[in-house]
Order: structure tokens, then C-alpha cells, then sequence
């Protein structure tokens, strides 16, 4: 039997070339809900880097697993796919510190005024540059609040404590205790209390905008927040309001509501906050890295094997019905 593996996007050329190996690997020409579907029509995998429409589950009989590209797994709609016995899978941690070096990488921005300072030197000259350093300040002994203490959060609250000497608060639903350094706090309390925030916690149904307008309004004037994690947690609107006001002082943006950034975003117009295009999790390293872990579970399900990092083990009894079939 021949396989087919589709890939939303391309991924590295050695995990690509390891599928092609067993199956035949297709990259969609583009994302849009109705190229995905007509092309998972006869896959056997799905590689996912790009949201799937939940009806492209219904057009794919042969289908037996999805694997992403990477942990966070929102970009697949997991209810259809247990529904239909399709199984998931992720590649948990293996971006982990490339995401924590990037979000501590955007507190020192953030901190050292750094794109404002290359932005000036060009512009307006060196007297112009050495007067930001006015505004500037250290991270060594600040306290950094970090919402959602998994891989990513782990791996950043070593950075700043053992790197730079900051105290570290954290939250996660359960509050059970991390390392000894962390201390555990409600939301209020940490996003009071912290001069930097970093969001790293999955979207749920229970983390969407749980970073709220009152939560936002209890950060102090001179806190500073960066989101690694995705834009629906953060309730928007509230934190372009309180950066428009100044009532805190910056952020750090690489996820957003809506991806793209829409053009008309009043972000673009705002001068206290860094932005990119989602871009945490990719360096050459981890790509590869997530790559491989893609590509060993793409084989495991060509193989009728469950994949390594199964997600979706309450449908197992469905995806076994359906595996069943296939066969």
C-alpha cells in the first residue's frame, strides 16, 4: 500500500526526506480551509503548522493521525478529531528553551530600550541614542511573574534566576509547586507584584482571556508584559488600551488575536511595544529538532503504531474502531 503524508507547510529537509522514505509527502500550496481539505482527501497523515477546518475530517477517509508541528495543539480542532477516531499528536518541549531564550531576549529589549536605540542611532544620531539610556533599567533583582510554569516557563525562570538574579512568582491552575525558587501565586497577586510578565500557557477554553482587563489594570506603571504563548489569551483590546494610556509601561507581542496581524491594527501605531510574527519557537535548531520528532511519529502511525506523544488518549476505543477499518 501506498501512504501519503500531507504537509500544511514544509518542515526541515532530513525529517522530510526520512517520510518520503515510506510515503509519498505533499505541501499544500496554500492554507486556506478549502486547499487543506481537497488535499487531505486521500492522506494518511496530516503534518500541522497551520489551522485545520474542522470539515476537513469529513473529507478524509483514509485519514489515521495528525501530528503538529510542534506542542500547542489549538491549530487542530480535537473534538472533531475524536469524533472521527483520527489520532493526535504533538512534540512537547522540544522548543522549550528556544522559546524561553526569545521571551528573555525581549525583556532585555524591552528593559535596554534596544530596537530604540538602533532605531535613533540611524535617525536621529548619537547624542539622540546615549539620552535613552536615561529611561533604561537592569532585570538583575526584579521580579518576573510567569503564567503557565511547563516546559517553557521551567526553562525561562532558571534563565532569570540563576542568570540575572531576578525573583520568580509563577501560576499554573493546579498552583502545584515547580523549583524551590518559584513561588506560587493566584493571578491578581503575581500580575501586582511582578515588573515583568511572561504569558507561556496553552490556549484552552479555560485560558482564553484570562489575562483580563482587571488583571491587566492591577500591573504596576512600570511593569512590562511579554506573550510567547497565544493572542486569545490575552484579552486585546484592554492591553492596547493600557499601553495607548501608558498605565504600564511596555510589552512584548510575538502572538495576537487575529494572525496575521491585520494591517488596521492599532498596535502598528504604538511606540511601547515589540512585535513579530510568531516567530518564538523557530530557530535552526529547534526546527530540526521538532522535524525529527514529527517524523518519528508520522512513521509510527504509517506504521499502525500510536504515536509517541498521543493527545487524544479518551479516544483511543475510536481511533482503534477506526484504525480497524482501514485495515
Amino acid at each position: 500500500m501506498s501512504y501519503k503524508v500531507l504537509l500544511t507547510d514544509a518542515i526541515a529537509e532530513e525529517p522530510f526526506c526520512r517520510i518520503s522514505e515510506m510515503a509519498e509527502v505533499v505541501v499544500a500550496p496554500d492554507n486556506r480551509p478549502e486547499t487543506l481539505t481537497s488535499a487531505a482527501s486521500d492522506a494518511d497523515v496530516i503534518v500541522v503548522r497551520s489551522p485545520l477546518p474542522a470539515g476537513l475530517f469529513d473529507q478524509a477517509p483514509r485519514l489515521r493521525g495528525v501530528v503538529r508541528h510542534g506542542a500547542g495543539i489549538d491549530m487542530i480542532p480535537l473534538e472533531t478529531a475524536n469524533h472521527h477516531g483520527v489520532a493526535v499528536a504533538n512534540v512537547p518541549g522540544a522548543n522549550a528553551v528556544t522559546v524561553a531564550e526569545f521571551a528573555l531576549g525581549q525583556m532585555l529589549n524591552l528593559a535596554r530600550l534596544l530596537s530604540d536605540a538602533d532605531r535613533t542611532m540611524r535617525e536621529a544620531g548619537w547624542a539622540a541614542t546615549k539620552a535613552l539610556a536615561d529611561n533604561t533599567i537592569e532585570l538583575r533583582g526584579k521580579r518576573l511573574g510567569i503564567v503557565g510554569i511547563g516546559d517553557i516557563g521551567q526553562a525561562l525562570a532558571g534563565m532569570a534566576h540563576y542568570g540575572l538574579q531576578m525573583s520568580i512568582a509563577a501560576y499554573r491552575p493546579s498552583m502545584a509547586p515547580a523549583a524551590d525558587y518559584i513561588e506560587m501565586l493566584p493571578l491578581p497577586e503575581l500580575f501586582a507584584q511582578s515588573d515583568f510578565i511572561v504569558i507561556a500557557c496553552p490556549l484552552t477554553d479555560e485560558t482564553r482571556g484570562m489575562v483580563s482587563r482587571d488583571l491587566i489594570a492591577r500591573m504596576k506603571k512600570h511593569a512590562m508584559l511579554v506573550n510567547i504563548a497565544r493572542g486569545p489569551v490575552i484579552d486585546e483590546p484592554a492591553l492596547i488600551d493600557a499601553l495607548y494610556s501608558k498605565s504600564i509601561r511596555a510589552a512584548a507581542l510575538d502572538v495576537y488575536t487575529t494572525q496575521p496581524l491585520p494591517a488596521d491594527s492599532p498596535l502598528l501605531k504604538l511606540d511601547n511595544v515589540l512585535l513579530s510574527g510568531h516567530i518564538a519557537g523557530m530557530t535552526q535548531e529547534s526546527v530540526m529538532r521538532i522535524g525529527h520528532k514529527v517524523a518519528d511519529q508520522v512513521l509510527q502511525l504509517l506504521q499502525g503504531k500510536l504515536p509517541e506523544h498521543l493527545c487524544n488518549t479518551q479516544a483511543l476505543t475510536a481511533i482503534e474502531a477506526r484504525w480497524q477499518q482501514l485495515i
